[in-house]
């Protein structure tokens, strides 16, 4: 009677626990950079650029061009993160196959990076010396308010499924 006791305290317990977790966002994203410069550039973060009508129509409008150029390669990182999940479970897991879809899986997150630095330095060209001040000085602090895993708020770096 008692260990029915105890165990029906435990397992309220750990429910209670798990209620209490947040729930994580099924789209992640792992390079936040475009949309916090875009959140910058709109003027609603703390770093206001005072950007000219121009300045923010070009700025949406290369941010589109990143938008289409990353998709692909969100929608591709995604199929290989999947697959990875499939070879490592699998009951003889196959080092070569993993080994192969870890490089592709590097291959792709760089090449995202890749894209997100021009794209950065595309919006950081138009700008005047002040705003360039401004945008580099809240590129650093985002930087720093990242964890360890490369993420604001401890998420993963799963690709920009996201998130952007």
């Amino acid at each position: 009677m008692k260990t029915k006791v105890l165990m029906i305290a435990v397992l309220m317990g750990f429910t209670t626990l798990l209620m209490a977790q947040p729930k994580e966002n099924d789209q992640k994203q792992s390079f936040h950079g475009s949309n916090h410069e875009v959140r910058m550039n709109d003027e609603r973060g703390p770093q206001k650029l005072n950007l000219t009508d121009a300045q923010k129509e070009a700025f949406k409008q290369s941010r589109l061009a990143l938008q289409k150029q990353m998709q692909p390669l969100r929608n591709e990182l995604g199929e290989a993160e999947a697959h990875q999940k499939t070879l490592t479970t699998a009951e003889k897991p196959d080092m070569a196959a993993i080994n192969k879809n870890i490089e592709k899986i590097g291959a792709l997150k760089m090449e995202m990076a890749k894209l997100q630095v021009k794209h950065r330095l595309e919006l950081r060209a138009q700008l005047t010396d002040e705003q360039r001040l401004k945008f580099d000085l809240h590129q650093g602090k985002m930087n720093r308010d990242r964890g360890p895993e490369g993420m604001k708020h401890g998420r993963e770096m799963k690709g920009e499924h996201s998130r952007n």
